[in-house]
């Protein structure tokens, strides 16, 4: 018996017309047909009332609680993108936007340049390097990068320069007493100068202000991680403000299974990579609403062919809410539904359904709200509960209740007949 997980990023919403959310308005046959099959619930990704981050609500789902094994975004990102990352590696995930000559950001995204204009200006700040400082930025997928910092004074007790808002840039500050945070804060914030005089003076940009586009003219930085010692997955110890010294256990040493993930974009490959899952690239596999869904599905069927286990990422729903845009989560979420037709045919598959954090229209911005989670499996494996489609409201009213991501994978082992005895 196989299982394979869908984490529909960014799905769950509040109510955009008539009361209903962009999933309840969707078109979605085969997703309702898991639910009547399945057994059915709401999940909390990191906890109740908490607003979950992608790399949280992903690290809980796949059942490895964040209060015990998050490290920070930096490191996810930079081991999903294919850095390398060597010992004392500082790695922050990083978006170009868009600043004024105040440095108030007015697009934390830049307007979402394309892929190849986002190239061509990380080809600029590729390497910039301030004294006893060097800074290493590379283009991941869309307005997204990352950048790696080499000292021996690097230190990840830095702020977030990205704060989620626009307004005055919040500028690095040290975290901690260390001379070496306060120098790598300082660093940094002579780098984000330094790369702001490149950015607005280049070619592309002044094309995008003749144009009125938002000019990409500035690096928010997010996520201080580091690798303090060895190399990943060979008893590698990861470090940053969220979490020291952590070690974490590969997934298959944890459940059992032989695992891979097939993903478009860089932090969920990074995800998967921490937790020592084989990585399945797919053409066409963008990050957002322009993704082959067919080809990733294709992928994951091939793959749970020599896999126990299957995590396969969707974010282009993230993406839609983000932008405030329910018609296009709408419309993606009804690709979706189409896309996994041929995967209401696998045998000896257990199928789970769902996502890691709602992303809000209203808000623009992940919300504390739960998300709708269906777990199907072959006859007499689960309890079917009665509920007839896949939604925020119908969900609740399923046979798994309210539950927390982090109780998905015990879930899971529970249905294979592999969850420990506690007690005699």
């Amino acid at each position: 018996m196989r299982i394979l997980l869908i984490a529909i990023d960014g799905l769950g919403d509040r109510p955009v017309k008539r009361g209903k959310t962009p999933l309840q308005l969707a078109k979605t046959s085969n997703l309702d047909k898991l639910a009547k099959s399945g057994i059915n619930g709401i999940s909390y990704p990191v906890g109740i009332g908490l607003v979950p981050g992608s790399d949280t609500g992903h690290l809980s789902l796949l059942g490895y609680d964040p209060e015990q094994f998050y490290v920070g975004r930096g490191v996810l990102e930079a081991l999903g993108s294919g850095v390398k990352l060597y010992e004392g590696d500082l790695a922050f995930r990083c978006n170009l936007a868009t600043v004024d000559s105040k440095f108030n950001v007015t697009d934390r995204r830049a307007g979402r340049p394309d892929e190849r204009t986002v190239a061509e200006l990380a080809k600029a700040i590729a390497n910039v390097s301030t004294k006893e400082f060097t800074f290493l930025f590379s283009h991941t997928k869309g307005h997204r990068g990352v950048l790696i910092v080499r000292s021996k004074f690097a230190n990840p007790m830095v702020s977030d320069i990205d704060s989620h808002n626009t307004g005055p840039t919040a500028w690095a500050k040290p975290l901690d007493q260390s001379d070496d945070a306060r120098k790598t804060a300082d660093a940094l914030n002579d780098w984000l100068k330094k790369v702001h005089q490149i950015l607005k003076s280049h070619p592309i940009n002044k094309d995008r202000a003749k144009k009125k586009l938002p000019e990409a003219n500035f690096i928010l930085t997010r996520g201080a991680s580091m690798l303090v010692e060895g190399q990943p997955h060979k008893g590698a110890v990861y470090s940053g403000p969220y979490g020291k010294n952590v070690r974490i256990q590969k997934f298959s040493e944890r459940y059992g299974m032989g695992a891979a993930c097939v993903a478009g974009g860089a932090l969920y490959k990074g995800v998967a990579r921490y937790l020592g899952m084989e990585i399945i690239d797919v053409k066409g596999a963008t990050a957002n609403v322009d993704t082959d869904l067919n080809a990733k599905v294709s992928a994951s069927i091939s793959a749970l062919k020599n896999n126990d286990f299957v995590f396969l990422h969707i974010k282009g729903t993230d993406v839609a809410g983000h932008d405030g845009d329910w018609q296009k989560k709408m419309k993606f979420i009804e690709r979706i539904d189409k896309a996994i037709a041929p995967l209401l045919k696998l045998k000896d598959t257990i199928i789970v359904v769902t996502a890691d954090h709602s992303t809000s229209c209203a808000l623009k911005a992940h919300s504390a709200d739960p998300v709708p989670i269906v777990i199907w499996a072959p006859e007499g494996m689960v309890r079917v509960d009665g509920v007839n489609k896949f939604d925020e409201i119908s969900a609740p009213h399923g046979g798994l209740g309210r539950i927390k991501h982090k109780n998905v994978m015990p879930i899971l082992l529970g249905i294979l007949g592999k969850a420990p005895m506690y007690g005699t």
